[in-house]
């Protein structure tokens, strides 16, 4: 059975609503998913619900409902917004399915069997927020981090995993594959862990202290750290157990955030190697979304909610935003006048003039239906063809399948800003009085309009309904994939819809198309 690709999202712990973080990581897993549909291969996209652990029980109980009441409630929010976004996951796991309790304790029995837990009493710093125990060596300056919140004294009995044992094969699998962790200052950061000896990662939590969890299959007076439970989303809804594992495991990418990158690049590599299992292939870890230079959070007051920008800009402005502004290796700005500014440069002025022109001028001079291109060779038809090809290439070869979405959009836009050139280069609206030109104006406008046909194919992964709109206006029901196999879908003769403004402008003040 050929394997398919595998991407992922981490599952989103669901004390509260979404955010704008979790819409980005989705939205950036959802385009890689849409642009490998695109190409023809099989895509199996998972995302879905971290539902255990301290901070949910909490939450459920200030709400005054049953825990799982409190997350059916919260997984109705992540599914709104998905559909929202237009996000379009073929599995939308639950912790709290027995389907996933099922795999999270065959691991758990697997490692047990094989010495890799045992039991004993611990005294340590406990992160309420972070739900993990935590040691001295992360304090900054004496003080814990702002992200671990509230760190109190606990001692206990607990389960742990022999996490220790696999530093040494940890450290050599990271440092043999520089390509495993990404980007680089991700993978050195987890290497500087891994050059001081790390401690055993505690599985358990006393079920007497929290009662929301999987129950450990060879202790009930225990339930699984939810960690441990949440990391093993990613065999048990592809099917571990079950044959159809086979088609898609390994993972072909995790994608993160920085904050969680430990428990992904550390606990679950172990974890994988302990139970015999193969390594994901890739774990992307991208930058944070900052107001200024704070971190988002809700004490700070400064939390973007998506769904105040889909109801004025809509999705397709949102995930553009998202995937030309959100970094791999840094951190990025985000602020309402970065947004606009995007929303009216790049996709009111550049794209959707040039497509609303390209189609218009069809309309105006040849009555709407594609002429054959039939002169060419002068420098800015040649000039055309070249941005075209390097930027194909390059989306194709270099940016698309390392998930460099702001390069990718940024060579995209270079052949949006060539094409604009060239209609003004050429001006038909001139070559259209004068009837010896007009071989000339049937292949500026061919080439307009096949630009805008590439285009749309080029965009279809990060704004899907602006593609079918352009596909619309186009009169095509979709576009070929526009890589090597690419052919032009509007030949001549071929009959154009009607023009409409694919993104009116937004006034700054009034916050309103105009």
């Amino acid at each position: 059975m050929a394997k398919g690709f595998y991407i992922t999202t981490p599952i989103y712990y669901v004390n509260d609503r979404p955010h704008l973080g979790h819409a980005s990581t989705t939205i950036w897993a959802d385009v890689q998913a849409r642009y490998r549909r695109q190409r023809g291969e099989k895509v199996f996209f998972l995302t879905g619900l971290d539902e255990h652990g301290l901070k949910v029980q909490q939450a459920a109980q200030k709400r005054g409902l049953s825990p799982l009441a409190h997350c059916d409630e919260m997984a109705a929010h992540f599914q709104s917004l998905w559909k929202a976004l237009n996000i379009q996951s073929d599995d939308f796991i639950r912790t709290t399915e027995p389907r996933h309790q099922k795999a999270v304790q065959a691991i758990l029995q697997k490692l047990h069997d094989a010495g890799q837990l045992y039991r004993k009493p611990y005294r340590g710093w406990y992160s309420q927020s972070a739900e993990q125990f935590v040691t001295e060596k992360e304090m900054v300056d004496g003080k814990w981090p702002s992200h671990f919140g509230e760190v109190v004294e606990i001692e206990e009995e607990n389960w742990f995993f022999r996490m220790s044992a696999h530093q040494d094969w940890l450290r050599e699998r990271l440092r043999a594959d520089p390509r495993w962790i990404r980007p680089e200052n991700r993978r050195n950061h987890l290497l500087a862990l891994l050059d001081q000896p790390i401690e055993d990662l505690c599985i358990s939590r006393p079920a007497r202290r929290l009662a929301w969890g999987i129950p450990l299959p060879f202790d009930p007076a225990y339930v699984t750290y939810v960690w441990f439970d949440a990391l093993v989303n990613y065999i048990s809804a592809p099917g571990h157990g079950e044959a159809r594992f086979e088609e898609w495991w390994p993972a072909d990418c995790h994608l993160i955030a920085k904050d969680i990158l430990v428990p992904h690049g550390i606990y679950w590599p172990t974890m994988l190697h302990a139970a015999g299992l193969e390594q994901p292939r890739r774990i992307l870890a991208h930058g944070w979304w900052l107001m200024g230079r704070d971190k988002m959070s809700k004490t700070l007051g400064n939390v973007v909610n998506p769904h105040d920008y889909l109801a004025r800009f809509g999705a397709d402005a949102f995930r553009y935003f998202i995937c030309r502004e959100l970094l791999l290796a840094n951190d990025t700005d985000f602020t309402e006048e970065r947004f606009l500014a995007r929303f009216n440069a790049d996709l009111a002025n550049d794209l959707g003039n040039l497509v609303n022109r390209a189609i218009s001028m069809v309309h105006r001079y040849r009555g709407g239906a594609v002429p054959a291109a039939k002169d060419g060779g002068t420098p800015s038809d040649e000039d055309l063809a070249r941005v075209t090809t390097e930027v194909r290439g390059e989306y194709h070869r270099d940016f698309m399948p390392e998930i460099e979405y702001g390069r990718a959009l940024e060579a995209v836009w270079r052949l949006v800003a060539r094409a604009n050139r060239y209609v003004d280069e050429n001006a038909p609206w001139k070559l259209a009085k004068d009837p010896a030109a007009s071989a000339r104006l049937d292949g500026v406008l061919a080439r307009l309009v096949e630009t805008a046909a590439l285009l749309g194919s080029l965009l279809e992964p990060f704004m899907p309904e602006t593609a079918a709109k352009i596909a619309a206006q186009l009169n095509l029901s979709g576009f070929p994939c526009s890589d090597e196999r690419w052919r032009n879908p509007v030949a001549a003769g071929h009959a154009l819809g009607r023009p409409v403004p694919l993104f009116p402008r937004v006034a700054a003040d009034r916050k309103t198309a105009s």
